[in-house]
C-alpha cells in the first residue's frame, strides 16, 4: 500500500497547501502522539526542534498541540539541526523526536522529519499506521482532559548537541591556527555551528548566519557551493564548509575553491577509515553515486553497495550488512560509528581531525577522477508524466545510445514536484544528447 502522506524523507510540501497547514500539523502530533503513547505504560514525551522557516512560527504550535492533545508531554528546542534533535532525542530517552523542516527546499515549504525513541527515522510499518491515525475521527484520539500533555521551552539544545558532538573526539582535539569559512545557509545550523567550530580554537568565518524567516537556502549553503568558493578565492581559508538548511547535509571547498561533493568525502573518509581499523563491511551509496567513487573503493578493496535515493535508505542497507559508513553525493554521510542520521557538523568534525596536523584539504581529497555525470531537476506539474508514453520512449532512446557505456537515471522527487534526471558517461557528446532528449520529453 502506497503512503498517502509521507514521502522519502518525512512529509514534505508547499506552507498552507494540502498537508502542510496548522490543521494538518495538529492531526500529525495528535497521530504520531497516540501511536507512541499506546507502546508503553510510562511518562511519554516528545522532542521538537525546526529550522529557521517563518512557517515554523505557526506549525510548531499547532503540532504541539496535536501531541498534548494525545497526551504526550512536549520539549520545544528552537532552531538545531536534524542530527542534533535525532541525538537529543535518544539521550532524553524520549518516545518521539520530531524535526520541523523541509530541509533544502526554499522558505515557501516545510514539513517534518520523525525519529524514534532510538534516534533512527521511522520505518515505512510505522509510518503507514501514523497515517492511518491521522485519517481517523479526531474526538476518539483525543485524551482525558487529565491526561492532557504538558509542554516545556529547553533553552540548552545547542549546548548539549555541541556536547555529544565534541565527546566524538579526543579532549586536546584543538582547531586552533585552521582557518575556517563555513555557510549555514540560514538555517538550522546557524548557531551551533559556528559556536562549535570556535570552541575548538579555530577562526571562523561565517555566512548565512542571519536567518529572516524567507532566506533559508536562497543562494546559499550546500545547494548553492559557489557561495563559499568565491570566498575562499578572495580570502585565505583553510576549509570552506556549506550546509543545508536542516544541517544534516555538507559539500566542502578546499584550500584552492575546489568543490568537494559527498562522493569525493566518502571516498576520503572510507580510505582514513580502513586505514584507522575504524571501517565496518564497507560504503553504501546510492543510485546516484559516480561510478569514480565505486571504481575507486574497488580498487581500494573496499565493499561498495548502491541503496535507493535517500539517507533513510542508505542508513537501511547499513544496517542490513552492517556497514558503519554511507551516504550521497549531495553531502548526505551517515557516520554510523557516532550518528544515525546524516550530520553536516559531525562530518566536518571528521575531515577537520584529518587535517589536525597540518595536512591540506586538497591532498586528502580528489581521490578519484569522476566519470562525467550530469544532473538536471525539471520542474513539472505532474510527477506521473515520468509514466507518459513520450517519456518511456526518450529514456529507452537515450539508452539506446549510450549502449553499455554509461547510466541513466530518471525518477520523481520524493519531496518537491521535480523530475531527476541523471546521465552518467565519458562521451562527452552522448551526455548533453540523452540529457536533451529525456528534458524535451518532460517540457513538451
Amino acid at each position: 500500500m502506497l503512503k498517502k502522506y509521507f514521502g522519502t524523507d518525512g512529509i514534505r510540501g508547499m506552507v498552507n497547501d494540502k498537508k502542510i497547514n496548522g490543521e494538518m500539523f495538529f492531526k500529525f502530533g495528535l497521530a504520531a502522539g497516540t501511536y507512541f503513547k499506546n507502546l508503553k505504560k510510562i511518562k511519554q514525551t516528545a522532542v521538537i526542534a525546526k529550522d529557521t522557516r517563518l512557517s515554523g512560527y505557526t506549525l510548531e504550535p499547532a503540532l504541539v498541540s496535536g501531541l498534548a492533545s494525545a497526551g504526550m508531554h512536549v520539549f520545544t528546542l528552537g532552531p538545531l539541526p536534524t542530527n542534533g534533535l535525532a541525538m537529543l532525542t535518544k539521550k532524553m530517552k524520549a518516545n518521539l523526536g520530531i524535526m520541523i523542516t523541509a530541509s533544502h527546499n526554499p522558505f515557501h515549504d516545510n514539513g517534518l522529519k520523525l525519529f524514534g525513541p532510538d534516534g533512527l527515522k521511522l520505518s515505512d510499518e510505522i509510518e503507514k499506521k501514523i497515517e492511518r491515525l491521522i485519517d481517523s475521527k479526531i474526538v476518539k484520539n483525543l485524551t482525558l482532559p487529565k491526561n492532557l500533555g504538558r509542554v516545556k521551552r529547553l533553552e540548552n539544545a545547542t549546548d548539549e548537541y555541541i556536547s555529544i558532538l565534541r565527546k566524538n573526539f579526543p579532549k586536546n582535539f584543538s582547531l586552533k591556527g585552521i582557518k575556517i569559512a563555513i555557510d549555514c545557509a540560514n538555517g538550522a545550523g546557524y548557531k551551533s555551528a559556528p559556536k562549535l567550530l570556535k570552541s575548538l580554537g579555530a577562526k571562523v568565518y561565517n555566512v548565512g548566519v542571519s536567518p529572516n524567516g524567507l532566506n533559508i537556502n536562497d543562494r546559499c549553503g550546500s545547494t548553492f557551493p559557489n557561495k563559499i568558493k568565491r570566498l575562499i578565492s578572495k580570502k585565505k581559508f583553510d576549509l570552506g564548509i556549506s550546509l543545508d538548511g536542516d544541517a544534516d547535509r555538507i559539500i566542502v571547498c578546499d584550500e584552492n575553491a575546489k568543490i568537494i561533493d559527498g562522493d569525493q568525502i566518502i571516498a576520503m573518509l572510507a580510505t582514513r577509515w580502513k586505514t584507522k581499523k575504524i571501517l565496518k563491511g564497507g560504503v553504501v551509496g546510492t543510485l546516484m553515486s559516480n561510478f569514480g567513487l565505486e571504481g575507486y573503493l574497488k580498487k581500494n578493496k573496499i565493499k561498495f553497495l548502491r541503496a535507493n535515493v535517500g539517507d533513510r535508505f542508505v542508513k537501511e542497507k547499513m544496517q542490513k550488512n552492517k556497514f558503519n559508513l554511507g551516504g550521497e553525493q549531495s553531502g548526505h554521510i551517515i557516520l554510523g560509528k557516532f550518528a544515525t542520521t546524516g550530520d553536516g557538523l559531525l562530518v566536518a568534525l571528521e575531515i577537520l581531525f584529518s587535517m589536525r596536523k597540518g595536512k591540506k584539504a586538497s591532498n586528502l581529497f580528489n581521490n578519484f577522477l569522476p566519470t562525467p555525470q550530469i544532473l538536471e531537476n525539471i520542474n513539472v506539474k505532474d510527477k506521473n508524466i515520468i509514466n507518459s508514453s513520450k517519456c518511456k520512449k526518450a529514456i529507452k532512446k537515450s539508452i539506446m545510445l549510450l549502449k553499455k557505456n554509461g547510466r541513466i537515471l530518471v525518477r520523481k522527487s520524493g519531496t518537491e514536484p521535480k523530475i531527476r534526471i541523471m546521465v552518467e558517461t565519458d562521451n562527452k557528446v552522448l551526455l548533453y544528447r540523452c540529457i536533451n532528449i529525456i528534458k524535451r520529453s518532460l517540457i513538451n
